[in-house]
């Protein structure tokens, strides 16, 4: 038999205001202004322009209108109840998952596509190999190659265009689209494109000839580095094996890259602005982080005067219900606005001070280990509250432009008994990657000892993570002739 029990809980939920600065403080700069705008489409109660001076009351004022409301016996709370609140949601406060993550869209030029089909139009095809080409065209990837089966390929101009054709036939056709401009288009693997490029190269110099050689015969050997192993295989010379390599690997390996019109730029929007007078840091926001909003004074005047009416009227309490929802979204925006704005100066005036060095001058190796937890206690917030304010955010300086998320990095203990920066660190081992002899490349092994000769207490892995992170390969693929 099944019984009922009553039981206590406590739990944490947001409210439609904190939902709403959440929101806001993640929007970058750049789209805060479109957020903006479409709060104003769809809340009337909301204006741009300063607040007016005659609208502002004192806190006596206030509570004499109150107190006047109270004596005329109007409670507006009559009219609403909790359903009205919970079924009025403002915009962004929907189920739509990751919200931020949308896109701007922008204007595109010609297509990689658009490109190789203008150029099918020279080859003098008849109808059913224009039908062929422009399907081979369309199975060209963004990066320029061809990955899918001609098999398949093959299948889909039976089943979708009615025509029968051979893999003989796509590869002549193939052959000739391969042809076109951008170099090294159409082919199926990087060694077919790099041989394309290869091929269209009208001089045959004794390096050319055997750069040919390398990419048919000994393509694994030349991707790992194994140049002895070629120079024994095909009996020559550094040199000329030194040339070799540098004609492919002036190759572009992506040829569909350059060409693609479709390809985003970004631009990173500084959110503050500091300035250095005379060794005393100044801290702005971006006037765009700074808009000007107030609460329509004509929807205030009409939601008193029906607040003063008739409360029995079914229509009227309708509208009352539907002017404070605006009225209440309206303040709610404004109050968010402001709120980012105290918390983005908060955040980047902590992060200031605690990076003070680096500030004055620019100077990397003077950064600091810093965390979100050390920004987090210093200004009292939530670490999840600095993580959305690190994030897409940026500060412009007199030597540059710097995303937030710069300035965080781990430490490094040294022998000394101080800890610094991760930066400084990779900084450290860059160098002596760059300063290193390109015949006999330094190890991990060998980089970890140099590092704590010089007072990094830094382990083996740790160095191959940071080369990772700075996109350097392994000694082996860093080998030169």
């Amino acid at each position: 038999m099944q019984k009922l029990n009553l039981s206590q809980s406590l739990g944490q939920k947001l409210s439609p205001q904190q939902i709403q600065f959440i929101k806001l403080l993640q929007v970058p700069t750049v789209e805060l202004e479109t957020r903006i705008e479409e709060e104003l489409e769809i809340n009337p109660a909301l204006e741009e322009g300063k607040e007016e001076q005659e609208s502002e009351q004192t806190n006596e004022e206030e509570n004499e209108v109150a107190e006047e409301s109270e004596s005329e016996e109007i409670n507006v709370d009559d009219y609403l109840n909790d359903e009205d609140y919970a079924g009025y949601k403002m915009q962004g406060d929907g189920n739509n998952q990751r919200e931020d993550d949308k896109e701007i869209p922008i204007g595109a030029g010609i297509t990689l596509h658009e490109q190789l089909i203008s150029q099918l139009g020279f080859l003098r095809l008849d109808e059913r190999q224009t039908v062929i080409g422009k399907q081979l065209i369309g199975s060209i990837e963004s990066d320029g190659y061809i990955r899918r089966e001609l098999e398949a390929i093959l299948n889909d101009l039976a089943f979708a265009q009615n025509i029968e054709t051979t893999i003989e036939e796509l590869e002549q056709l193939l052959v000739k689209i391969q042809t076109f401009e951008p170099s090294g288009i159409a082919a199926r693997n990087l060694k077919e494109c790099l041989l394309i490029q290869l091929n269209k190269k009208i001089d045959e110099s004794d390096g050319l000839m055997l750069a040919k050689r390398i990419l048919l015969n000994s393509f694994d050997e030349f991707t790992k580095k194994h140049y002895d192993k070629i120079v024994k295989k095909f009996n020559t010379t550094d040199e000329l094996l030194k040339d070799a390599v540098q004609i492919i690997t002036k190759l572009n390996p992506k040829p569909g890259g350059i060409s693609d019109g479709l390809v985003k730029t970004q631009f990173l929007t500084p959110d503050f602005i500091l300035t250095n007078d005379n060794g005393k840091l100044d801290l702005t926001l971006n006037s765009k982080n700074a808009p000007e909003l107030r609460v329509s004074s004509s929807y205030s005047d009409m939601f008193e005067s029906y607040s003063k009416s008739d409360k029995k009227d079914k229509k009227l309490k309708e509208t009352v219900s539907f002017v404070k929802q605006k009225l209440d979204a309206a303040k709610w925006f404004i109050d968010a606005v402001k709120q980012r704005q105290n918390t983005l100066l908060n955040t980047m005036n902590a992060i200031i001070e605690y990076q003070y060095e680096f500030f004055l001058d620019g100077d990397e190796s003077k950064l600091r280990p810093m965390i979100l937890k050390d920004i987090a206690e210093k200004i009292d917030m939530d670490i999840s509250t600095i993580s959305r304010v690190a994030n897409s955010k940026g500060i412009q300086t007199e030597f540059g432009i710097y995303s937030l998320k710069f300035f965080f990095s781990e430490g490094i203990a040294t022998d000394s008994g101080e800890d610094v920066s991760s930066r400084e660190v990779k900084n450290k081992l860059k160098e002596l990657i760059d300063g290193e002899e390109k015949k006999k490349p330094l190890s991990d092994d060998k980089l970890e000892k140099l590092l704590n000769a010089q007072g990094y207490n830094i382990a083996r892995r740790t160095v191959a993570k940071y080369r990772e992170q700075l996109n350097l390969p392994v000694a082996r693929l860093r080998k030169e002739l």
